[in-house]
């Protein structure tokens, strides 16, 4: 997604989460609206607000009778009456208002208890492996285009069972979903529809050919003695394509950016092993990668601010996880820091389902990564670039191995 819009001058009252300067580096700017605002505001978009503290954000949240998560993708467009409505919306549970929200998340857990996900590392173990192999003696490798965006998508392929030819569909996908925040509305039914027949024709294989998988897990889930709507199960395939790849990739690739410029934290890593837990909680802390959006449902005032229908509220999971108000020395990166309840896996009833899976594939890929790497560096900063939008996290990422 290139950026040609206005720069943005003053993010308290105009900001952008695609701005070059916010995609680049949004520490400084959060940490200037926790203390100058601490609610920005913008036009952008229709028009949205950004509370910047922990507390803010926590409270937009957890209040469900004020704020809609309808869509949760900010962008210029709002869903129209031909949308999903809510409580299901688009990509249940995530885009689904209670009632129906509890019902909904509750079929999708038991695919992502701890038992199950446990189950699943010596396959990520595996992929990791290959994904290493497959980089052969090379100097420099790219840790983000060679190694941490194919980690979730590998997952997510076979959770799925979908056809494994199609991952760079996949990688397409999170691109439709995420990155297209300025598409004009026929663009976004074209990729819509585009990508609803993908789903469609893996659909009616799994009916025809059922297999011990996701997919015909929801196929054969039931709310009361009926069967999901095919909007439903599209939605909830969907859900899992976006939410199960962009994040968990953009958290390992942060993590390996950090650690190929703190050779410390790296050498605590290769020597102390059984630091990794401790690790990916603080990684995970600091460099949270999901924004998460919603809708106000009704004009009412949020802390001296005249929130409006329809108005957009970014909810900046990473900002909190930055709030000097909640944790010690917030923008110190600890490797071994012991108390760390950080929100990067979201606050309130839409807490991200499959956080079991993304700490398992971000500790593994650590691992591995290491274990092959001892001792690494960025090769060139500068072409170093991060995505931008509501998930954030390196993309490009040239790393000297040797």
């Amino acid at each position: 997604m290139s950026h040609t819009k206005p720069l943005v001058e003053d993010f308290a009252t105009d900001f952008d989460h695609a701005d070059p300067q916010w995609v680049n580096n949004p520490y400084p700017i959060w940490e200037d609206l926790r203390t100058r605002c601490p609610v920005a505001h913008t036009d952008r978009y229709g028009g949205a607000w950004f509370p910047a503290t922990h507390e803010l954000v926590s409270r937009v949240a957890k209040d469900t009778e004020n704020f809609t998560s309808r869509s949760v993708v900010m962008s210029n467009l709002r869903p129209t009456d031909e949308d999903l409505p809510a409580p299901i919306g688009i990509a249940p549970p995530i885009t689904s208002d209670p009632p129906f929200h509890a019902i909904a998340r509750r079929l999708v857990l038991p695919a992502f208890s701890p038992g199950v996900v446990n189950a699943l590392e010596p396959q990520i173990r595996a992929l990791c492996n290959s994904l290493l192999d497959d980089m052969g003696d090379a100097a420099v490798v790219n840790g983000g285009t060679q190694f941490a965006q194919y980690i979730p998508v590998g997952v997510i392929q076979q959770m799925l069972g979908f056809p494994l030819e199609d991952i760079e569909m996949f990688l397409q996908i999170v691109i439709d979903v995420l990155d297209s925040i300025d598409s004009t509305a026929e663009d976004r039914q074209a990729t819509g529809d585009k990508n609803r027949a993908y789903f469609e024709k893996q659909i009616q294989d799994h009916i025809d050919n059922p297999r011990d998988d996701f997919t015909t897990y929801l196929l054969n889930a039931e709310i009361a003695g009926t069967k999901l709507e095919l909007d439903h199960v599209i939605g909830t395939i969907l859900l899992t394509l976006v939410a199960g790849i962009d994040t968990t990739w953009s958290a390992i690739s942060s993590s390996l950016w950090h650690l190929a410029q703190n050779p410390d934290d790296l050498a605590r890593l290769v020597n102390e092993p059984e630091l990794i837990d401790v690790a990916v909680e603080e990684f995970l802390r600091f460099y949270a990668p999901v924004t998460m959006a919603r809708l106000v449902a009704k004009d009412h005032d949020f802390n001296g601010c005249p929130m409006k229908k329809d108005d957009w509220v970014l909810l900046g999971f990473p900002a909190a996880n930055r709030d000097p108000e909640v944790f010690e020395d917030a923008d110190k990166f600890i490797i071994d820091r012991r108390e760390n309840r950080h929100v990067a896996f979201g606050l309130g009833i839409h807490r991200c389902a499959g956080s079991n899976l993304a700490r398992l594939e971000l500790k593994v890929a650590i691992q591995e990564f290491i274990k092959r790497y001892p001792t690494f560096t960025l090769e060139n900063p500068s072409e170093v670039t991060f995505s931008p939008g509501q998930v954030r996290g390196a993309r490009n990422l040239p790393i000297r191995v040797k």
